[in-house]
């Protein structure tokens, strides 16, 4: 009997020392079952449209956009664009619109005067209320100048390239900069 216990003893050892192969199958499957509850939570994360009239810049975007009154075609446009944004993989749609407003907002810009018989281009700041209403007819203008898309497409990559330091809009910013630099020789003629 005490041979017996020895040998049930020791086979009791080499299997708690060594998985079986139904451990190893049932340790993979837990592995594996992680694996998918991370995927599925990733997959539960949808996306949710930003579109949001209350907010004053897309309740501004929209206004901009309308034509003939048609509030509702123009709100479908906006909404259009964030979703063709997140198509192309941009995961923050409204991030990305608030950064392309921000980097096509000039600070300085020109602004004829006429002294003693003559016409100088003075370099002046933007008012905050200009600053807010000329990035938005920036990046419109060069939505609408591209041709062949759907308006919800061409804003889409249009606001896509105005954060990216690109597009109409942006260098339309750049080029107003430009003139403020090139004249700020007639600065001191803003005080007339």
């Amino acid at each position: 009997m005490t041979d017996e216990k020895v040998a049930a003893t020791e086979t009791a050892s080499e299997n708690s020392a060594k998985p079986s192969k139904e451990a190893k199958k049932a340790s993979t499957e837990k592995s594996s079952s992680a694996k998918k509850v991370t995927e599925d939570k990733k997959k539960d994360k949808k996306y949710v449209n930003p579109f949001n009239e209350a907010d004053p810049l897309q309740a501004k975007l929209v206004n901009c956009i309308m034509k003939q009154g048609k509030k509702s075609i123009a709100r479908t446009i906006l909404r259009d664009t964030f979703d063709e944004m997140n198509r192309r993989g941009d995961a923050d749609p409204l991030a990305t619109f608030e950064k392309a407003l921000q980097k096509a907002t000039p600070t300085m810009e020109v602004r004829p005067r006429r002294v003693g018989g003559a016409i100088y281009q003075i370099p002046v700041e933007v008012n905050p209320k200009r600053q807010a209403t000329l990035p938005i007819r920036w990046l419109l203008a060069g939505a609408r100048s591209k041709k062949g898309q759907p308006m919800y497409k061409r804003l889409a990559s249009e606001l896509m390239d105005c954060a990216n330091e690109q597009g109409y809009a942006f260098n339309k910013r750049e080029d107003v900069h430009k003139m403020a630099q090139a004249n700020k020789a007639f600065a001191h003629l803003a005080r007339y």
